[in-house]
């Protein structure tokens, strides 16, 4: 057990979480001039280019990994990412460019029963000492008035409570890959599957595949620091840390997304976003620190199988 926790790397899924969080300085201009499914076509094309060095091993290590894993990455890729990705998108264009990044603390509540469902994870009455305070904090941190949602940034909520959904689909599908495969493996199968899908999304709308010179560098920066740089951390945290525990680290994402809204997107938190901000803070870091002591946050993992050496 005393292995085990030291091997933990939940700081690097809340690092990885930390440079999503960062999406909106690319997104929302990018979501002002194209349409959704553009933006993450173009994302996953990308990163597909860049990783396709690894894309023959990485199919080869999926075969391999049995008919489990290959469904369990059919629906990282085509939903976790492309998908998600797009519901995501869109709610920048219905609200503003702080909310569906904070609403992805919905994220964990979906997360932890898949958990335990799929992964045979099982959690500890301690376990809400962490869950409970974060995920009240993230609500606090959503709304400028948290008990008064309107329709607007309740259709906003509505595509990134989506989007939330399929992203802890993808932890959890992620972290049982992850047993069998390499991190960057997954993280390959993933955008490899994910691009077809977000062309076939771009197609069915009837969105653009045409993109003026001036999108270019910030796609390319979302391709690479939320997106590649950000999933091959997440993928390499992942593999040695628990679900349960990984998506609480992943409220990083939301703490983040608020501090680039106010800093650079001109955002004015209420004083309960501005609580719920320090609540999440508090929570995480408290999680993280958990990971020393006996039965880390509450979380009882099973022994996991030697990952595929890549």
């Amino acid at each position: 057990m005393a292995e085990t926790r030291a091997a933990d790397r939940m700081w690097a899924v809340a690092a990885a979480a930390g440079l999503w969080g960062t999406s909106a300085l690319m997104r929302e201009p990018l979501s002002a001039v194209l349409p959704a499914p553009t933006i993450v076509f173009y994302e996953h094309a990308v990163i597909t280019l860049l990783l396709l060095p690894w894309a023959v091993p990485a199919f080869r290590s999926l075969a391999d990994a049995g008919p489990r894993v290959i469904a369990a990455m059919a629906v990282v890729g085509g939903g976790s990412s492309a998908l998600a990705t797009t519901l995501f998108t869109l709610a920048f264009t219905t609200g503003d460019p702080v909310t569906p990044q904070v609403l992805q603390k919905l994220q964990p509540l979906f997360a932890i029963v898949l958990a335990v469902a799929v992964l045979g994870e099982r959690l500890t009455p301690r376990f809400a000492l962490y869950a409970v305070p974060a995920l009240a904090g993230a609500w606090l941190l959503a709304f400028p008035d948290p008990l008064a949602v309107d329709l607007a940034s309740a259709r906003a909520a509505l595509l990134a409570v989506g989007a939330a959904a399929l992203w802890a689909a993808g932890t959890v599908l992620g972290r049982l890959a992850g047993t069998r495969m390499s991190f960057m493996h997954v993280t390959t199968v993933r955008f490899t599957i994910a691009l077809p899908v977000a062309l076939g999304i771009t197609l069915a709308t009837g969105s653009t595949l045409a993109i003026g010179a001036a999108q270019i560098p910030l796609l390319v920066t979302l391709a690479l620091v939320p997106g590649l740089l950000a999933l091959s951390l997440y993928y390499w945290g992942l593999s040695r840390t628990a679900a349960s525990r990984a998506t609480l680290a992943e409220l990083a994402f939301p703490l983040v997304s608020a501090l680039v809204g106010v800093a650079v997107l001109g955002a004015e938190p209420t004083w309960s976003q501005w609580t719920g901000a320090a609540v999440v803070l508090v929570s995480v870091t408290a999680m993280a620190l958990s990971r020393s002591r006996t039965r880390p946050a509450g979380v009882v993992v099973p022994e996991p199988a030697a990952p595929a050496v890549p």
